[in-house]
This record gives structure tokens, sequence and C-alpha cells, in this order.
């Protein structure tokens, strides 16, 4: 069989792959949830779900080849977004079979995911991902509250345009007020998001690990809330049950 990933890049198999390494945290924990057997390794950054016991390759920027290939995988998966086109070149030169996902918005994520366990994997489609597109896919509600997304500070940084993230926000029935940024995650300064007319900046735990000592402080006019980042940027059996947790963070 012969298929095209996300990028397009033709990928073979002589059978479904029964040996597969997850270079994305999102898809990690989609893949236990859902075939655990098959996932024989993951990054470090791999933290669900918590009892995960497979071996580690290194991180999502600096995968470890050496390891991926002692693992014997009949399929690494990757994704565009968080890990190196220069690694999953060298995977491939390596003879390692790599299957890289493109995900900007929820639907795309749930399609994308479905391909994989469907077309790839051949375990149909699991019952967490059912409930996720009943949960997320669906008419748009009218924004009801302007907020940013940051995602660092020392500079700022937030979610910008074309992001899952930002997708989400969108399907919370809130307005991204960076939404028509040049960048997918610009540079701001503090004051672009301590301001009026902005209701509230979200300030999740990943890849910046905002706590209620570090980052609240620093705005005086408008509103922050703490929010799980694994709600609000993984795809995946996350999202079942996220449009409420997040919810419920905002109005607090």
């Amino acid at each position: 069989m012969t298929t095209a990933d996300d990028l397009g890049c033709a990928v073979s198999f002589d059978a479904p792959p029964r040996r597969v390494v997850s270079l994305v945290p999102s898809i990690t924990e989609a893949l236990a949830a859902t075939c655990p057997e098959r996932l024989v390794g993951a990054t470090d950054w791999c933290t669900h779900p918590a009892d995960l016991a497979v071996p580690r390759v290194r991180g999502t920027k600096n995968p470890d080849r050496a390891a991926i290939a002692a693992l014997r995988p009949d399929l690494v998966v990757a994704n565009k977004e968080e890990n190196r086109e220069l690694d999953v070149q060298r995977l491939r030169a390596d003879g390692i079979r790599v299957w890289v996902t493109d995900i900007e918005t929820v639907p795309g994520a749930l399609d994308s995911l479905d391909r994989l366990f469907t077309d790839v994997l051949d375990v149909g489609t699991p019952d967490w991902l059912a409930d996720a597109r009943d949960e997320w896919v669906g008419p748009l509600p009218e924004p009801s509250a302007e907020v940013a997304v940051a995602i660092w500070r020392d500079p700022w940084m937030v979610v910008g345009r074309d992001t899952f993230t930002g997708d989400v926000v969108r399907r919370l029935g809130w307005r991204n007020a960076f939404a028509d940024a040049a960048d997918r995650y610009p540079r701001v300064e503090l004051d672009d998001l301590d301001r009026e007319g902005l209701d509230v900046v979200l300030l999740p735990d990943e890849p910046y690990v905002f706590t209620v000592d570090d980052g609240p402080e620093a705005f005086t006019r408008t509103r922050t809330a703490l929010v799980s980042g694994r709600l609000l940027t993984w795809y995946g059996p996350s999202l079942v049950g996220a449009k409420a947790a997040l919810t419920a963070a905002l109005t607090r």
C-alpha cells in the first residue's frame, strides 16, 4: 500500500505498521489511547498518559536518530510544526518511514488523525476521535470576548494566525486579538496585551510555564486566566471535554 502523508509525501507499507515511534506529544497520547501495543518509542516531552512506559528518543527538535533506529520502527510519526524537516529527511535517508502531519485547525487535526488510524494503522476510527468531532466540529459561534494567548515572556509572544490553538479559540466563541498578525507566533510588547479592549489574556502552562506567581503579576489592566496548555494546544484525546474546561477557566 502506498499513501501520502499530510505534506503529500508518498509512504509505502507492506502491512499496517506494528512498531511506531511518535515525535509528537499529542499523537503519542492518541496512539497510547488507541493502539498502545504499537507504540514503541516517544520523546521526552510526551507526558501523557502519565504512566507511559516506552523508550524515550530525546526531544521533538533534537531526536536521537540512533535510538530511534534501535527500536526498529515500521513508522515514525512527526509534525510539520513541532519537528524539524532536517530530522525527517535524515530519518528517511536512514531508511525509516516517516509520516508527517500538518495541523492548523481542529477539523484538520481530527481528519489527519483519522487517516493515520484508518488508512495507515488500520485500526479504525477510535471512539475518542468521534467524541471530539461531535464536541468541536460544527457552526462557529459568534465571538463573545476578545482574548490573547501568550506562549512566552521575555520577550512576550502570542498565538497569531493560522494555528491550531487559534482555531480552538475561535470554536470556543472567542476572538483572537492577534488572528490577523503577519506571523503565526508574533512577538509583542506587554502594552499590546495589558490594555483596554482586551478581555482576557490566557496564560497556559506550556510551552512557557505560566504560574500564579509568573505571568499574572505583570498585568494591571487586563484580566488573565491560567489554563492547561494541553487542553489548549494538544490535538487528540485531550480534546474530549476540553471545551467545557477552557470555558470555565475563562469565566471563573
